[in-house]
């Protein structure tokens, strides 16, 4: 007669390859994170010093990068908290800041991560960093997991570093510099690798460059909402009509 291991033990033991499974999506997402994690660093700096130096308690800038996790927003924050800017210019300037992450939520793969916790979270942490590194062809076969453990690290290296700038913020000299082309630089890089992914599809990059360019002189004043919408309505008739040729061996 055979006895089960499991039986003897007590009972049903939780698998050890699911434990495995989840340390090792961890250490591939923080790989992952890194370059952008650096690029984080001089910005979260950046952000914490300019609120120490605006009057804000030390507290401030790590809240609200932990929090609000807005990216760009937060260093306009500042300036509208320190004007007693009324809340609803302050919600106004959320949403013309922030408007593109509707366009993002169109092709980031939150359809991978499981749960409404999670699904929750991938919504709150969906920041350009995290949109430009999961949707490349590499992270086509990511799992969830490892889709949230990204945004976990993504969200640490902001808050931490924010918290950090403003505790050194009377010890950063004014006179650095450098410190605001850390942002463009990690995009040119991330624009980079997308372009290599797509392997001859230049259409793509093209569709970006006129779409801008249309809104530029079309809607000089909304540029950046107006460029978005028509890149994304043009993304989405090239879809159909590529979907609908056949596919030959």
């Amino acid at each position: 007669m055979h006895i089960s291991p499991a039986l003897v033990a007590g009972g049903p033991q939780p698998a050890p390859e699911s434990r495995h499974g989840l340390a090792a999506e961890a250490r591939a997402a923080f790989k992952d994170s890194l370059g952008a994690g650096l690029a984080f660093v001089p910005l979260g700096l950046a952000l914490g010093a300019l609120a120490s130096q605006a009057g804000l308690d030390w507290w401030w800038a790590g809240l609200s990068a932990a929090l609000i996790y807005g990216g760009s927003f937060e260093f306009l924050l500042i300036g509208l908290v320190t004007a007693a800017t009324p809340l609803t210019s302050i919600a106004l300037s959320a949403f013309m800041v922030n408007v593109r992450h509707v366009f993002y939520a169109l092709s980031f793969p939150l359809d991978r991560v499981n749960g409404r916790l999670g699904k929750t979270y991938g919504t709150f942490a969906m920041t350009d960093e995290a949109y430009a590194l999961t949707t490349t062809e590499q992270a086509s076969s990511w799992s969830g997991r490892r889709i949230l453990w990204l945004q976990v690290f993504l969200h640490l290296y902001w808050a931490g570093n924010a918290t950090l700038g403003a505790l050194l913020g009377s010890l950063i000299p004014e006179s650095v510099t450098g410190l605001d082309f850390a942002l463009p630089a990690l995009f040119a890089v991330l624009a980079l690798d997308a372009v290599r992914d797509l392997r001859g599809d230049l259409p793509v990059p093209v569709l970006a460059v006129l779409s801008a360019l249309a809104a530029r002189l079309l809607f000089p004043d909304e540029m950046l909402l107006a460029a978005f919408t028509l890149f994304t309505a043009a993304l989405l008739a090239r879809h159909r009509m590529t979907g609908r040729k056949p596919i030959h061996a």
